[in-house]
């Protein structure tokens, strides 16, 4: 309804008989009558707006098309409430007298009627006319329902048939029936944020976007590029479904012209019709977040007066800003941290889905029996914890099969809740002292909530990433959800873990020695791993890395010994014979690095 109309009340016995309907058919019915009475609210406002006010010839014309639009969709829901009514009719007799109009025709009527015992009490106060008509409507609105509530009766019992209900409405599309605009297959998600003044909607987009990657739009921006489109002097003057027409068409041609944008939100949602409308044509694809904080906490916040933040809630008020929170899909409490608003956001932006993990036994891995009996007895250990324990996973040369005797570490990936961390290092101590010093531990542990937050390292999003190509694990929790993470995500990751790697490759270069042959060959590979991602390059193993890191444009090619060379020589301690030519290599991958960024 419009702001402070009346509601729309049926007469008894049709309310009573909708009341039997099926749920799904009355909810149905119920939804499609209040947008009706809805939309005939409207035009009557717009009608009231073109007759009365000193406007503009363009303005006048877009008025004229909002009757058009309103009047289309107004029939357009009478007949889908017919679509429910017409069932009430027994259908078997088709020689009792028909009636001269549908039920949904006499519900609009109703409407109609109900606003204009409004409008005329409204006005009764300063026109006398209004006033001796009052009693009058009043007692045209009771015979109507007297007569809608006899008319449901002849038509349940099947003394009297009901017209066909198609309209056939034109409205100027040159004999096309009006056809409802649906998202394009490639807008695939639209986060829209609301709130009131300073509760943090630009923040909020604005972290999705650097965070997510998503194409930000201002709801402003999109209307007023559709309305030069399509000539329209105000798109605010139109119906709410048609400003939500407007704003999906805009959102799908960006979407049909950018095929690779997964998500973009739009801001900020001051008007709750408009957006219910948009809901209503989008479904699920349209998540509504609404921002939600205290008045003390926003005037804090936005450091100007009370009453200029006042003010401004007022504007928003009057247009619904408020009632978007009863429509959204996410209410935000943002007076908390800012860690807490972030995590909250990237879960509602980049929902988890289930993952197929491939399980794998430690001996499956091609472990030396004593590493393969003390991972297996960590494993039992874990698993007997519970749902505390989420996943136990051997990432990084275990699960590519390249794990090698003496030189390559146990990196064990394992997600528990934050209570069950203590119980997890004590199965640690118990894992390393039965190693007993057969293999180096490294243990990164994480939990469910920071994974949600995607509050990750960039090799902790490698080793998720990795566990999704099929990378097995040892222990998973039933139903397990973890962030998927696009091969997109690691080449920004690579962006940023690349400066690090650098710096300690060159630390590692100024004091190379035997000692450090290992640190710096591992570092060499990964540079050059992460160098690759850029290049939408993925090689696994470290000869195969090198060998397609020499391939880059003015790098010269990498003469390293294989791994397995290097890592005899470690284990026989003949390190001498293989330090050199890894030195020349990193040599070669630092200069040429400055090279590329001195460019």
């Amino acid at each position: 309804m419009t702001q402070n109309s009346p509601p729309l009340v049926l007469p008894p016995s049709l309310s009573r008989t909708v009341a039997a309907l099926p749920d799904k058919d009355r909810n149905r019915l119920g939804d499609t009558i209040t947008r009706l009475h809805t939309v005939n609210g409207r035009l009557w406002d717009t009608e009231d707006r073109v007759r009365g006010a000193l406007l503009s010839a363009a303005q006048v014309a877009d008025c004229k098309r909002e009757i058009d639009q309103l009047n289309a969709e107004r029939n357009l829901l009478a007949e889908r409430a017919d679509e429910v009514l017409g069932s009430l009719a027994d259908a078997g007799r088709a020689d009792v007298p028909l009636h001269t109009e549908t039920l949904a025709s006499v519900v609009d009527r109703l409407s109609v009627l109900t606003l204009r015992v409004w409008h005329s009490e409204r006005a009764a106060a300063r026109d006398e006319l209004a006033r001796r008509r009052v009693p009058a409507l009043h007692g045209q609105r009771e015979e109507l329902c007297a007569a809608l509530d006899a008319l449901v009766s002849d038509v349940v019992a099947g003394r009297r048939r009901l017209p066909v209900p198609a309209r056939f409405k034109l409205y100027g599309r040159d004999g096309a029936a009006p056809a409802e605009i649906k998202p394009s297959r490639r807008l695939r998600r639209v986060l829209a944020f609301g709130g009131l003044s300073e509760c943090g909607k630009s923040t909020s987009a604005e972290f999705v976007q650097r965070t997510c990657g998503a194409q930000r739009f201002k709801i402003g921006f999109l209307l007023r590029q559709a309305a030069h489109r399509e000539g329209l002097a105000d798109p605010y003057a139109m119906s709410p479904r048609r400003q939500a027409e407007l704003l999906l068409g805009e959102l799908n041609r960006f979407a049909d012209a950018h095929v690779d944008t997964e998500l973009f939100t739009i801001e900020s949602v001051h008007d709750d019709a408009s957006i219910a409308e948009l809901k209503r044509l989008m479904g699920d694809a349209l998540q509504i977040v609404y921002l939600d904080a205290s008045f003390a906490v926003r005037v804090e916040r936005s450091g100007t007066p009370a009453q200029a933040v006042a003010a401004k809630d007022e504007i928003k008020m009057s247009r619904g800003a408020h009632q978007v929170a009863g429509l959204a899909d996410h209410v935000i409490d943002n007076t908390g941290s800012i860690a807490a608003l972030r995590a909250r956001l990237r879960r509602i932006a980049a929902p988890h889905a289930s993952t197929a993990l491939r399980a794998a036994t430690p001996y499956g891995l091609g472990l030396p029996a004593a590493i393969a009996s003390a991972t297996t007895d960590f494993t039992d250990a874990v698993r007997a914890y519970g749902p505390g324990v989420r996943l136990a996973a051997l990432t990084g040369s275990p699960g590519e099969g390249s794990w090698i005797a003496g030189w390559s570490d146990l990196d064990l990936l394992v997600i528990a809740e934050h209570e069950a961390i203590g119980r997890v290092h004590e199965a640690l101590e118990q894992y390393r002292t039965a190693l007993g010093g057969a293999a180096s531990l490294g243990p990164t542990l994480v939990t469910p909530g920071e994974l949600t937050a995607r509050r990750l390292t960039p090799r902790l999003a490698f080793a998720l990433h990795q566990l999704q190509q099929g990378s097995p694990v040892l222990h998973a929790a039933p139903g397990l959800e973890l962030p998927t993470i696009s091969r997109g995500e690691l080449a920004f990751a690579a962006v940023r873990e690349l400066p690090q790697v650098i710096l300690t490759m060159r630390r590692l270069r100024a004091g190379s020695g035997p000692t450090t042959l290992r640190q710096l060959y591992k570092h060499l590979v990964l540079a050059c791993r992460l160098l690759l991602r850029e290049h939408n390059q993925w090689e696994s193993g470290p000869d195969r890395i090198l060998a397609a890191a020499s391939r880059m444009p003015g790098l010269t090619a990498l003469s390293t010994p294989s791994l397995a060379e290097i890592s005899s020589a470690w284990r026989d301690g003949q390190v001498e014979l293989v330090l050199k030519p890894v030195t020349v290599a990193v040599d070669q991958l630092l200069t040429w690095y400055a090279a590329q960024l001195a460019a």
